[in-house]
């Protein structure tokens, strides 16, 4: 038998990662940072979009639409007024959004009904380079694809149902996990949890050694969907955006608890968000 391989794990550090983001030009404009579309928030879950949605602008993304149920779109955009929202019925709207759009964000608060997938369909359809989180997943799993410009991000429930195992089996070898979960799906894939794992092929395995136990509430996976998105619209490779990202988020969640874990929620990062992201 052929002698097993075993992947390199690299440790991801923040100071090397900041060089893939420097600092702006006294002349740059909205444009030039990229323009995400995230899309989800179904009845009951608008806040899931909500955080994605602020998350990308936090990170630096120019622009950010919302593509969400008609309901919903007045309230978000009163609560954050930079985000463009758009109350979204079926395919043909959300492509005529698409078009102006660098990046398309899938999942957060989508749900699993018709229109959920539905849109979820079209949002594929663009060809955009694509984060894929939440629902987007548990889609996913019901009819597998293969696409090497997509990100996706899955927990360890999510991952099992993407591999048709236990969230057991996913615990006691995550590295073959997320190596399994890259090459039936392509593309990169942060599988998520304590010492998260981000794999785009190739020899190395990059795990992030921050975060802690606060992380354990909602909303969470959402910003870091943002947060992939929004570095992806600035130009950094799927795999880039995705390092950073995790690392991002997790250094964010570290600062966002000095003053305790319990009770932290995903909106506490906004701000660690904004700072790390200038931190040069």
């Amino acid at each position: 038998m052929p002698e097993k391989v075993q992947n390199k794990i690299s440790v991801l550090a923040h100071a090397e990662l900041m060089t893939l983001l420097p600092p702006r030009e006294q002349e740059s404009h909205k444009g030039d940072f990229g323009h995400v579309l995230l899309v989800g928030g179904h009845r009951g879950f608008c806040g899931a979009i909500r955080l994605a949605g602020e998350a990308a602008l936090r990170v630096g993304s120019g622009l950010v639409s919302i593509a969400t149920k008609k309901e919903h779109a007045a309230s978000l955009t009163l609560s954050r007024p930079e985000l463009m929202c758009h109350g979204v019925a079926d395919q043909r709207e959300l492509r005529r959004i698409a078009t102006a759009c660098d990046v398309i964000g899938i999942g957060p608060g989508l749900g699993q009904t018709r229109w959920s997938s539905s849109l979820y369909e079209a949002a594929l359809e663009t060809g955009l380079a694509a984060v894929v989180d939440a629902d987007g997943l548990n889609l996913l799993s019901r009819s597998p694809r293969k696409n090497n410009n997509w990100v996706l991000t899955p927990h360890v429930g999510e991952a099992a149902r993407l591999l048709r195992c236990s969230a057991a089996d996913i615990q006691l070898d995550r590295q073959a996990a997320v190596k399994d979960l890259q090459n039936e799906y392509g593309g990169v894939v942060v599988l998520k949890g304590s010492g998260s794992l981000v794999y785009g092929g190739g020899d190395d395995i990059y795990m992030c050694k921050a975060g802690n136990p606060g992380m354990a509430s909602g909303g969470m996976g959402d910003v870091l969907t943002g947060v992939i998105s929004g570095l992806m619209a600035q130009g950094l490779t799927i795999l880039d955006a995705a390092k950073m990202a995790v690392m991002v988020h997790a250094m964010a969640a570290d600062r966002a608890a000095q003053k305790g874990q319990r009770g932290l929620l995903a909106s506490d990062l906004m701000q660690p968000i904004r700072e790390l992201v200038n931190d040069y």
